[in-house]
C-alpha cells in the first residue's frame, strides 16, 4: 500500500483477504505475524525461544533468493536486500525479539513461515531506505516467498534447526561419557557386589559399573552421529504438495544447491517430493534416537540414586555431592536431586516422543498439518537434553566419590561368591553351600571345604579374580592357574 495513507503515530496500517490491522510502527512483522500473535495464544513460548530455527530460516530463504537470481527470477537489488537481511538474521539474535509466533500453530507452520517472509521483507525494505509494511520493493510473498511454500520451506527450516540443535547435545554426551570414564577408571580397585534382581550377585569392580554407564551411552552418542544425515533431505521446490507448482523447474536444484553451499552440509533432493511433502519420518526417528538417550539417562541416574541410598540405612556404596539441604522437616537429610532432576527431564523427553509418534501418524493425503507440535517438542527435547546432560555431569557426576569400606563389607558378607565355585563342585553342591551359609551364618569357604580341598576352594573364592568378565578360561588367566579339568568340573 502507499505510504501516504499510513496513520501517524505509533502505529502502521497493514491490509490482506480479511481485513486491516494496525501494526506496531517498528515492528519487523507485519499482519500474516499479528493475526497468528491473536489466533495462537498456545504455550506462551515463541519462536524466538529457538534461535537455531531462525537462523535455519534465514539459510533456507537466503539459498533460495540466490537459486531465484540465478534462474533470473529475482533482479539483483532485491536478491542483495533478501541476502543481507538474512545475514543480519545469522549474525544478530537481539532481531530474533521480532519472531513472536507461538512455536505451536494451526496451518502446517504457514504462521512461522510468514513471521520470516514479513521479517526478512520489512528488513531489506528497510535497507532499500523504504517503510516497514510498504513491501513494494521487497513483497513477502512475492519475493522472499518466491518458488516456495510453507509446505517446503518450514519443514527444510525445521530440519536444518535439528541439525544445528543436535550439535550441542553431542558435546553434553561426550562430556559426560568422558567423566563416566574418569570415574570407572578412579574407581577401578574398588570391589563391590554386583546385583540383578536387587538381590545379591557375584563381585566387580565399581569402575566396572561406571565404565558401562559410559559404554551404554557411547553406542548411543554413535548411533545419534550415524543417522543425522535423515536429516539432510531437503523438499525445497515441491512446493504446496510435492508437484512443484508455482515453482521454475530449476529451482529445487539451485536452491539446494545454494542452500548446502551456505550451511557446508550434504544436503539433497527427495527422489518423491509427493511423498516428502507429508512425510515427517526423519524427525520420528531422531526423536527415537534421543528418547533412546534418555531412556539410558535415566536408568543410569536410577542407580546412581540406588547405589548413593542410605547413609545408613541404604547401599551406601557412592557419596553423590551435596548441592542443597533435602528437607524442610529432617535436619540432615540430603537427597539426590541431582539425578532426580535429570530423570524428570528423560520423563518429559520419552513423553514428547510418544506426542511426536502421534503427530507423525496423524498425517493425512499430501500434508502433515501437525509438524508444528512435532517441531516445537524436537527442539525443546533437545534443549533440555543438553541442558540435563551438562547439569548431571557438572552437579553430579565429577564429585562423585566411593565408600570404599562399604563396598569391601558387602563382599566379605555376601553368599552370592558361592557362583564362582560352579566350576569346582558343580551347581547342585554350591546351591547347598549357599543354603547353609544363608541359614547359619558361616562362611561360603568354610561350608565349600565339605566338598573341595579348603586350598582350592580358597583359590576359587578370590574376589578380585571373580570381576573378570568372560569364559571359565579367561577367568583361569585372572586366577594365573589353569582351568579345572573337565571332570573335576562334572
Amino acid at each position: 500500500m502507499s505510504t501516504s495513507t499510513a496513520p501517524r503515530g505509533p502505529h502502521r496500517l497493514e491490509s490482506d483477504i480479511i481485513g486491516s490491522m494496525l501494526i506496531p510502527r517498528d515492528a519487523l512483522y507485519g499482519i500474516a505475524t499479528a493475526r497468528a500473535m491473536e489466533n495462537y495464544d498456545i504455550t506462551g513460548v515463541k519462536l524466538s525461544a529457538y534461535p537455531d530455527f531462525i537462523r535455519a530460516f534465514a539459510f533456507v530463504k537466503k539459498a533460495c533468493a540466490r537459486a531465484n537470481f540465478e534462474i533470473g527470477l529475482l533482479p539483483r537489488n532485491v536478491h542483495d536486500a533478501i541476502a543481507s537481511s538474512c545475514d543480519e538474521l545469522l549474525k544478530d539474535d537481539a532481531l530474533h525479539e521480532h519472531f513472536t509466533v507461538d512455536v505451536i500453530q494451526g496451518g502446517a507452520g504457514t504462521s512461522t513461515n510468514m513471521n520470516a517472509n514479513e521479517v526478512i521483507a520489512n528488513l531489506a525494505q528497510r535497507r532499500m531506505g523504504l517503510p516497514l509494511g510498504d513491501y513494494s520493493a521487497v513483497c513477502p510473498n512475492d519475493h522472499v516467498n518466491l518458488c516456495q511454500s510453507t509446505n517446503d520451506a518450514y519443514p527444510s527450516a525445521a530440519k536444518l534447526a535439528v541439525v544445528f540443535r543436535h550439535t550441542s547435545v553431542v558435546h553434553a554426551l561426550r562430556e559426560l561419557i568422558t567423566s563416566l570414564r574418569a570415574k570407572g577408571d578412579q574407581f577401578g580397585g574398588v570391589i563391590k557386589m554386583g546385583r540383578t534382581q536387587l538381590q545379591d550377585a557375584v563381585p566387580m569392580t565399581l569402575g566396572q559399573e561406571f565404565h558401562s554407564f559410559a559404554s551404554t551411552l557411547e553406542a548411543d552418542l554413535a548411533f545419534m552421529q550415524r543417522n543425522v544425515d535423515q536429516l539432510y533431505e531437503m523438499n525445497l521446490g515441491g512446493t504446496a504438495i510435492g508437484t512443484s507448482i508455482c515453482a521454475d523447474a530449476r529451482f529445487s536444484h539451485e536452491a539446494v544447491k545454494a542452500l548446502s553451499e551456505l550451511t557446508r552440509l550434504p544436503l539433497q533432493s527427495p527422489k518423491d517430493f509427493i511423498e516428502a511433502s507429508s512425510s515427517t519420518s526423519s524427525f520420528l526417528l531422531f526423536s527415537n534416537i534421543l528418547r533412546r538417550v534418555a531412556v539410558k539417562v535415566s536408568k543410569i541416574c536410577n542407580d546412581l540414586r540406588l547405589l548413593s541410598s542410605g547413609p545408613r540405612c541404604g547401599f551406601n556404596e557412592i557419596n553423590l555431592p551435596a548441592v542443597a539441604p533435602g528437607s524442610s522437616i529432617m535436619p540432615g537429610k540430603i537427597n539426590p536431586v541431582i539425578p532426580e532432576v535429570a530423570n524428570q527431564v528423560c520423563f518429559q523427553i520419552m513423553g514428547a516422543d510418544q506426542t511426536i509418534a502421534t503427530a507423525s501418524e496423524a498425517a493425512q493425503l499430501q500434508l502433515n498439518v501437525f509438524e508444528p507440535v512435532i517441531v516445537y517438542n524436537l527442539l525443546n527435547n533437545l534443549k533440555i537434553m543438553t541442558n540435563a546432560l551438562n547439569t548431571l555431569r557438572t552437579k553430579c557426576v565429577d564429585g562423585i566419590t566411593a565408600n570404599e569400606d562399604a563396598c569391601k563389607k558387602s563382599v566379605d558378607n555376601s553368599i552370592g561368591i558361592v557362583t564362582a565355585l560352579l566350576p569346582l563342585i558343580g551347581y547342585k553342591k554350591a546351591s547347598a553351600v549357599a543354603k547353609e551359609a544363608l541359614e547359619t551364618g558361616a562362611p561360603v569357604a568354610t561350608i565349600a571345604a565339605k566338598y573341595a580341598p579348603a586350598e582350592k576352594v580358597k583359590e576359587y573364592l578370590k574376589v578380585e579374580a571373580m570381576t573378570c568378565a568372560g569364559t571359565i578360561e579367561a577367568r583361569g588367566v585372572c586366577l594365573d592357574t589353569p582351568p579345572p579339568p573337565a571332570e573335576e568340573v562334572a
